[in-house]
């Protein structure tokens, strides 16, 4: 089991520059978990794509229902307080310490492509072509 942040699910649903390298992290670890913070993230990265014309409503929910069902069971519940201290310590948002703070508590990789969280947590945040080098 890993951890991913909400642009990792993006990439794996939604078509991009990582959404290759995305793929390849999930045949390499198929269980995922995150925070329920990842919930409205993905919805809001949606409304983007809806916005923007790339993907229709219809579709958006669809893709959603698929990323429920994949972290089905593997959905967190963080403790405010960790996640502040996180969060102060290292001056990334509170937003990105909920997932630092779950693979802390779950003792496994945070895999993420943001460059302040992998600077900040290096003993616990790793990016995807690490991990795939790597694990």
């Amino acid at each position: 089991m890993i951890v991913v942040d909400t642009n990792i699910i993006s990439y794996f649903y939604l078509n991009s520059d990582y959404s290759q390298i995305a793929e390849q992290t999930f045949k390499k670890n198929p269980i995922w978990s995150a925070p329920l913070l990842w919930r409205s993230e993905f919805r809001n990265v949606l409304t983007f794509y809806i916005r923007k014309k790339i993907i229709a409503l219809a579709e958006a929910i669809e893709i959603f229902e698929c990323a429920e069902e994949l972290l089905k069971e593997n959905e967190y519940e963080i403790n405010s307080k960790q996640v502040l201290s996180l969060s102060l310590s290292s001056g990334c948002s509170a937003y990105d310490c909920e997932f630092v703070n779950l693979a802390k508590d779950l003792e496994i990789l945070l895999v993420t492509q943001d460059k302040k969280v992998l600077h900040n947590f290096p003993e616990t945040a790793i990016s995807m072509s690490q991990f795939l080098a790597t694990h």
